[in-house]
């Protein structure tokens, strides 16, 4: 998978974003601190996993960095809802 080649000022913007949008979508309550953390780190975790089943993106690095970034952060929301039960 494309690396995405984004700076630090804009993976905050779009982790931010992202981790927003999977909030909504989880009906969870984070705040912007931990949207941010979950977009960026789900982003990580969402081209992992990606790259694994090798699944590239279509688009460019900013879009693919927020689709990555919101997979990433609905599934470690559904993680952590896991291990908090």
């Amino acid at each position: 998978m494309e690396d995405a080649h984004v700076g630090w000022i804009a993976a905050i913007i779009i982790g931010g974003l992202a981790g927003w949008l999977a909030e909504k979508l989880m009906e969870s309550n984070m705040g912007l601190i931990m949207n941010i953390i979950l977009g960026i780190v789900g982003a990580i975790v969402a081209s992992w996993l990606l790259g694994i089943l090798h699944i590239a993106l279509p688009f460019n690095a900013w879009i693919n960095y927020l689709i990555t970034g919101f997979i990433g952060a609905c599934i470690l929301i559904f993680v952590g809802r896991l291990i908090r039960r």
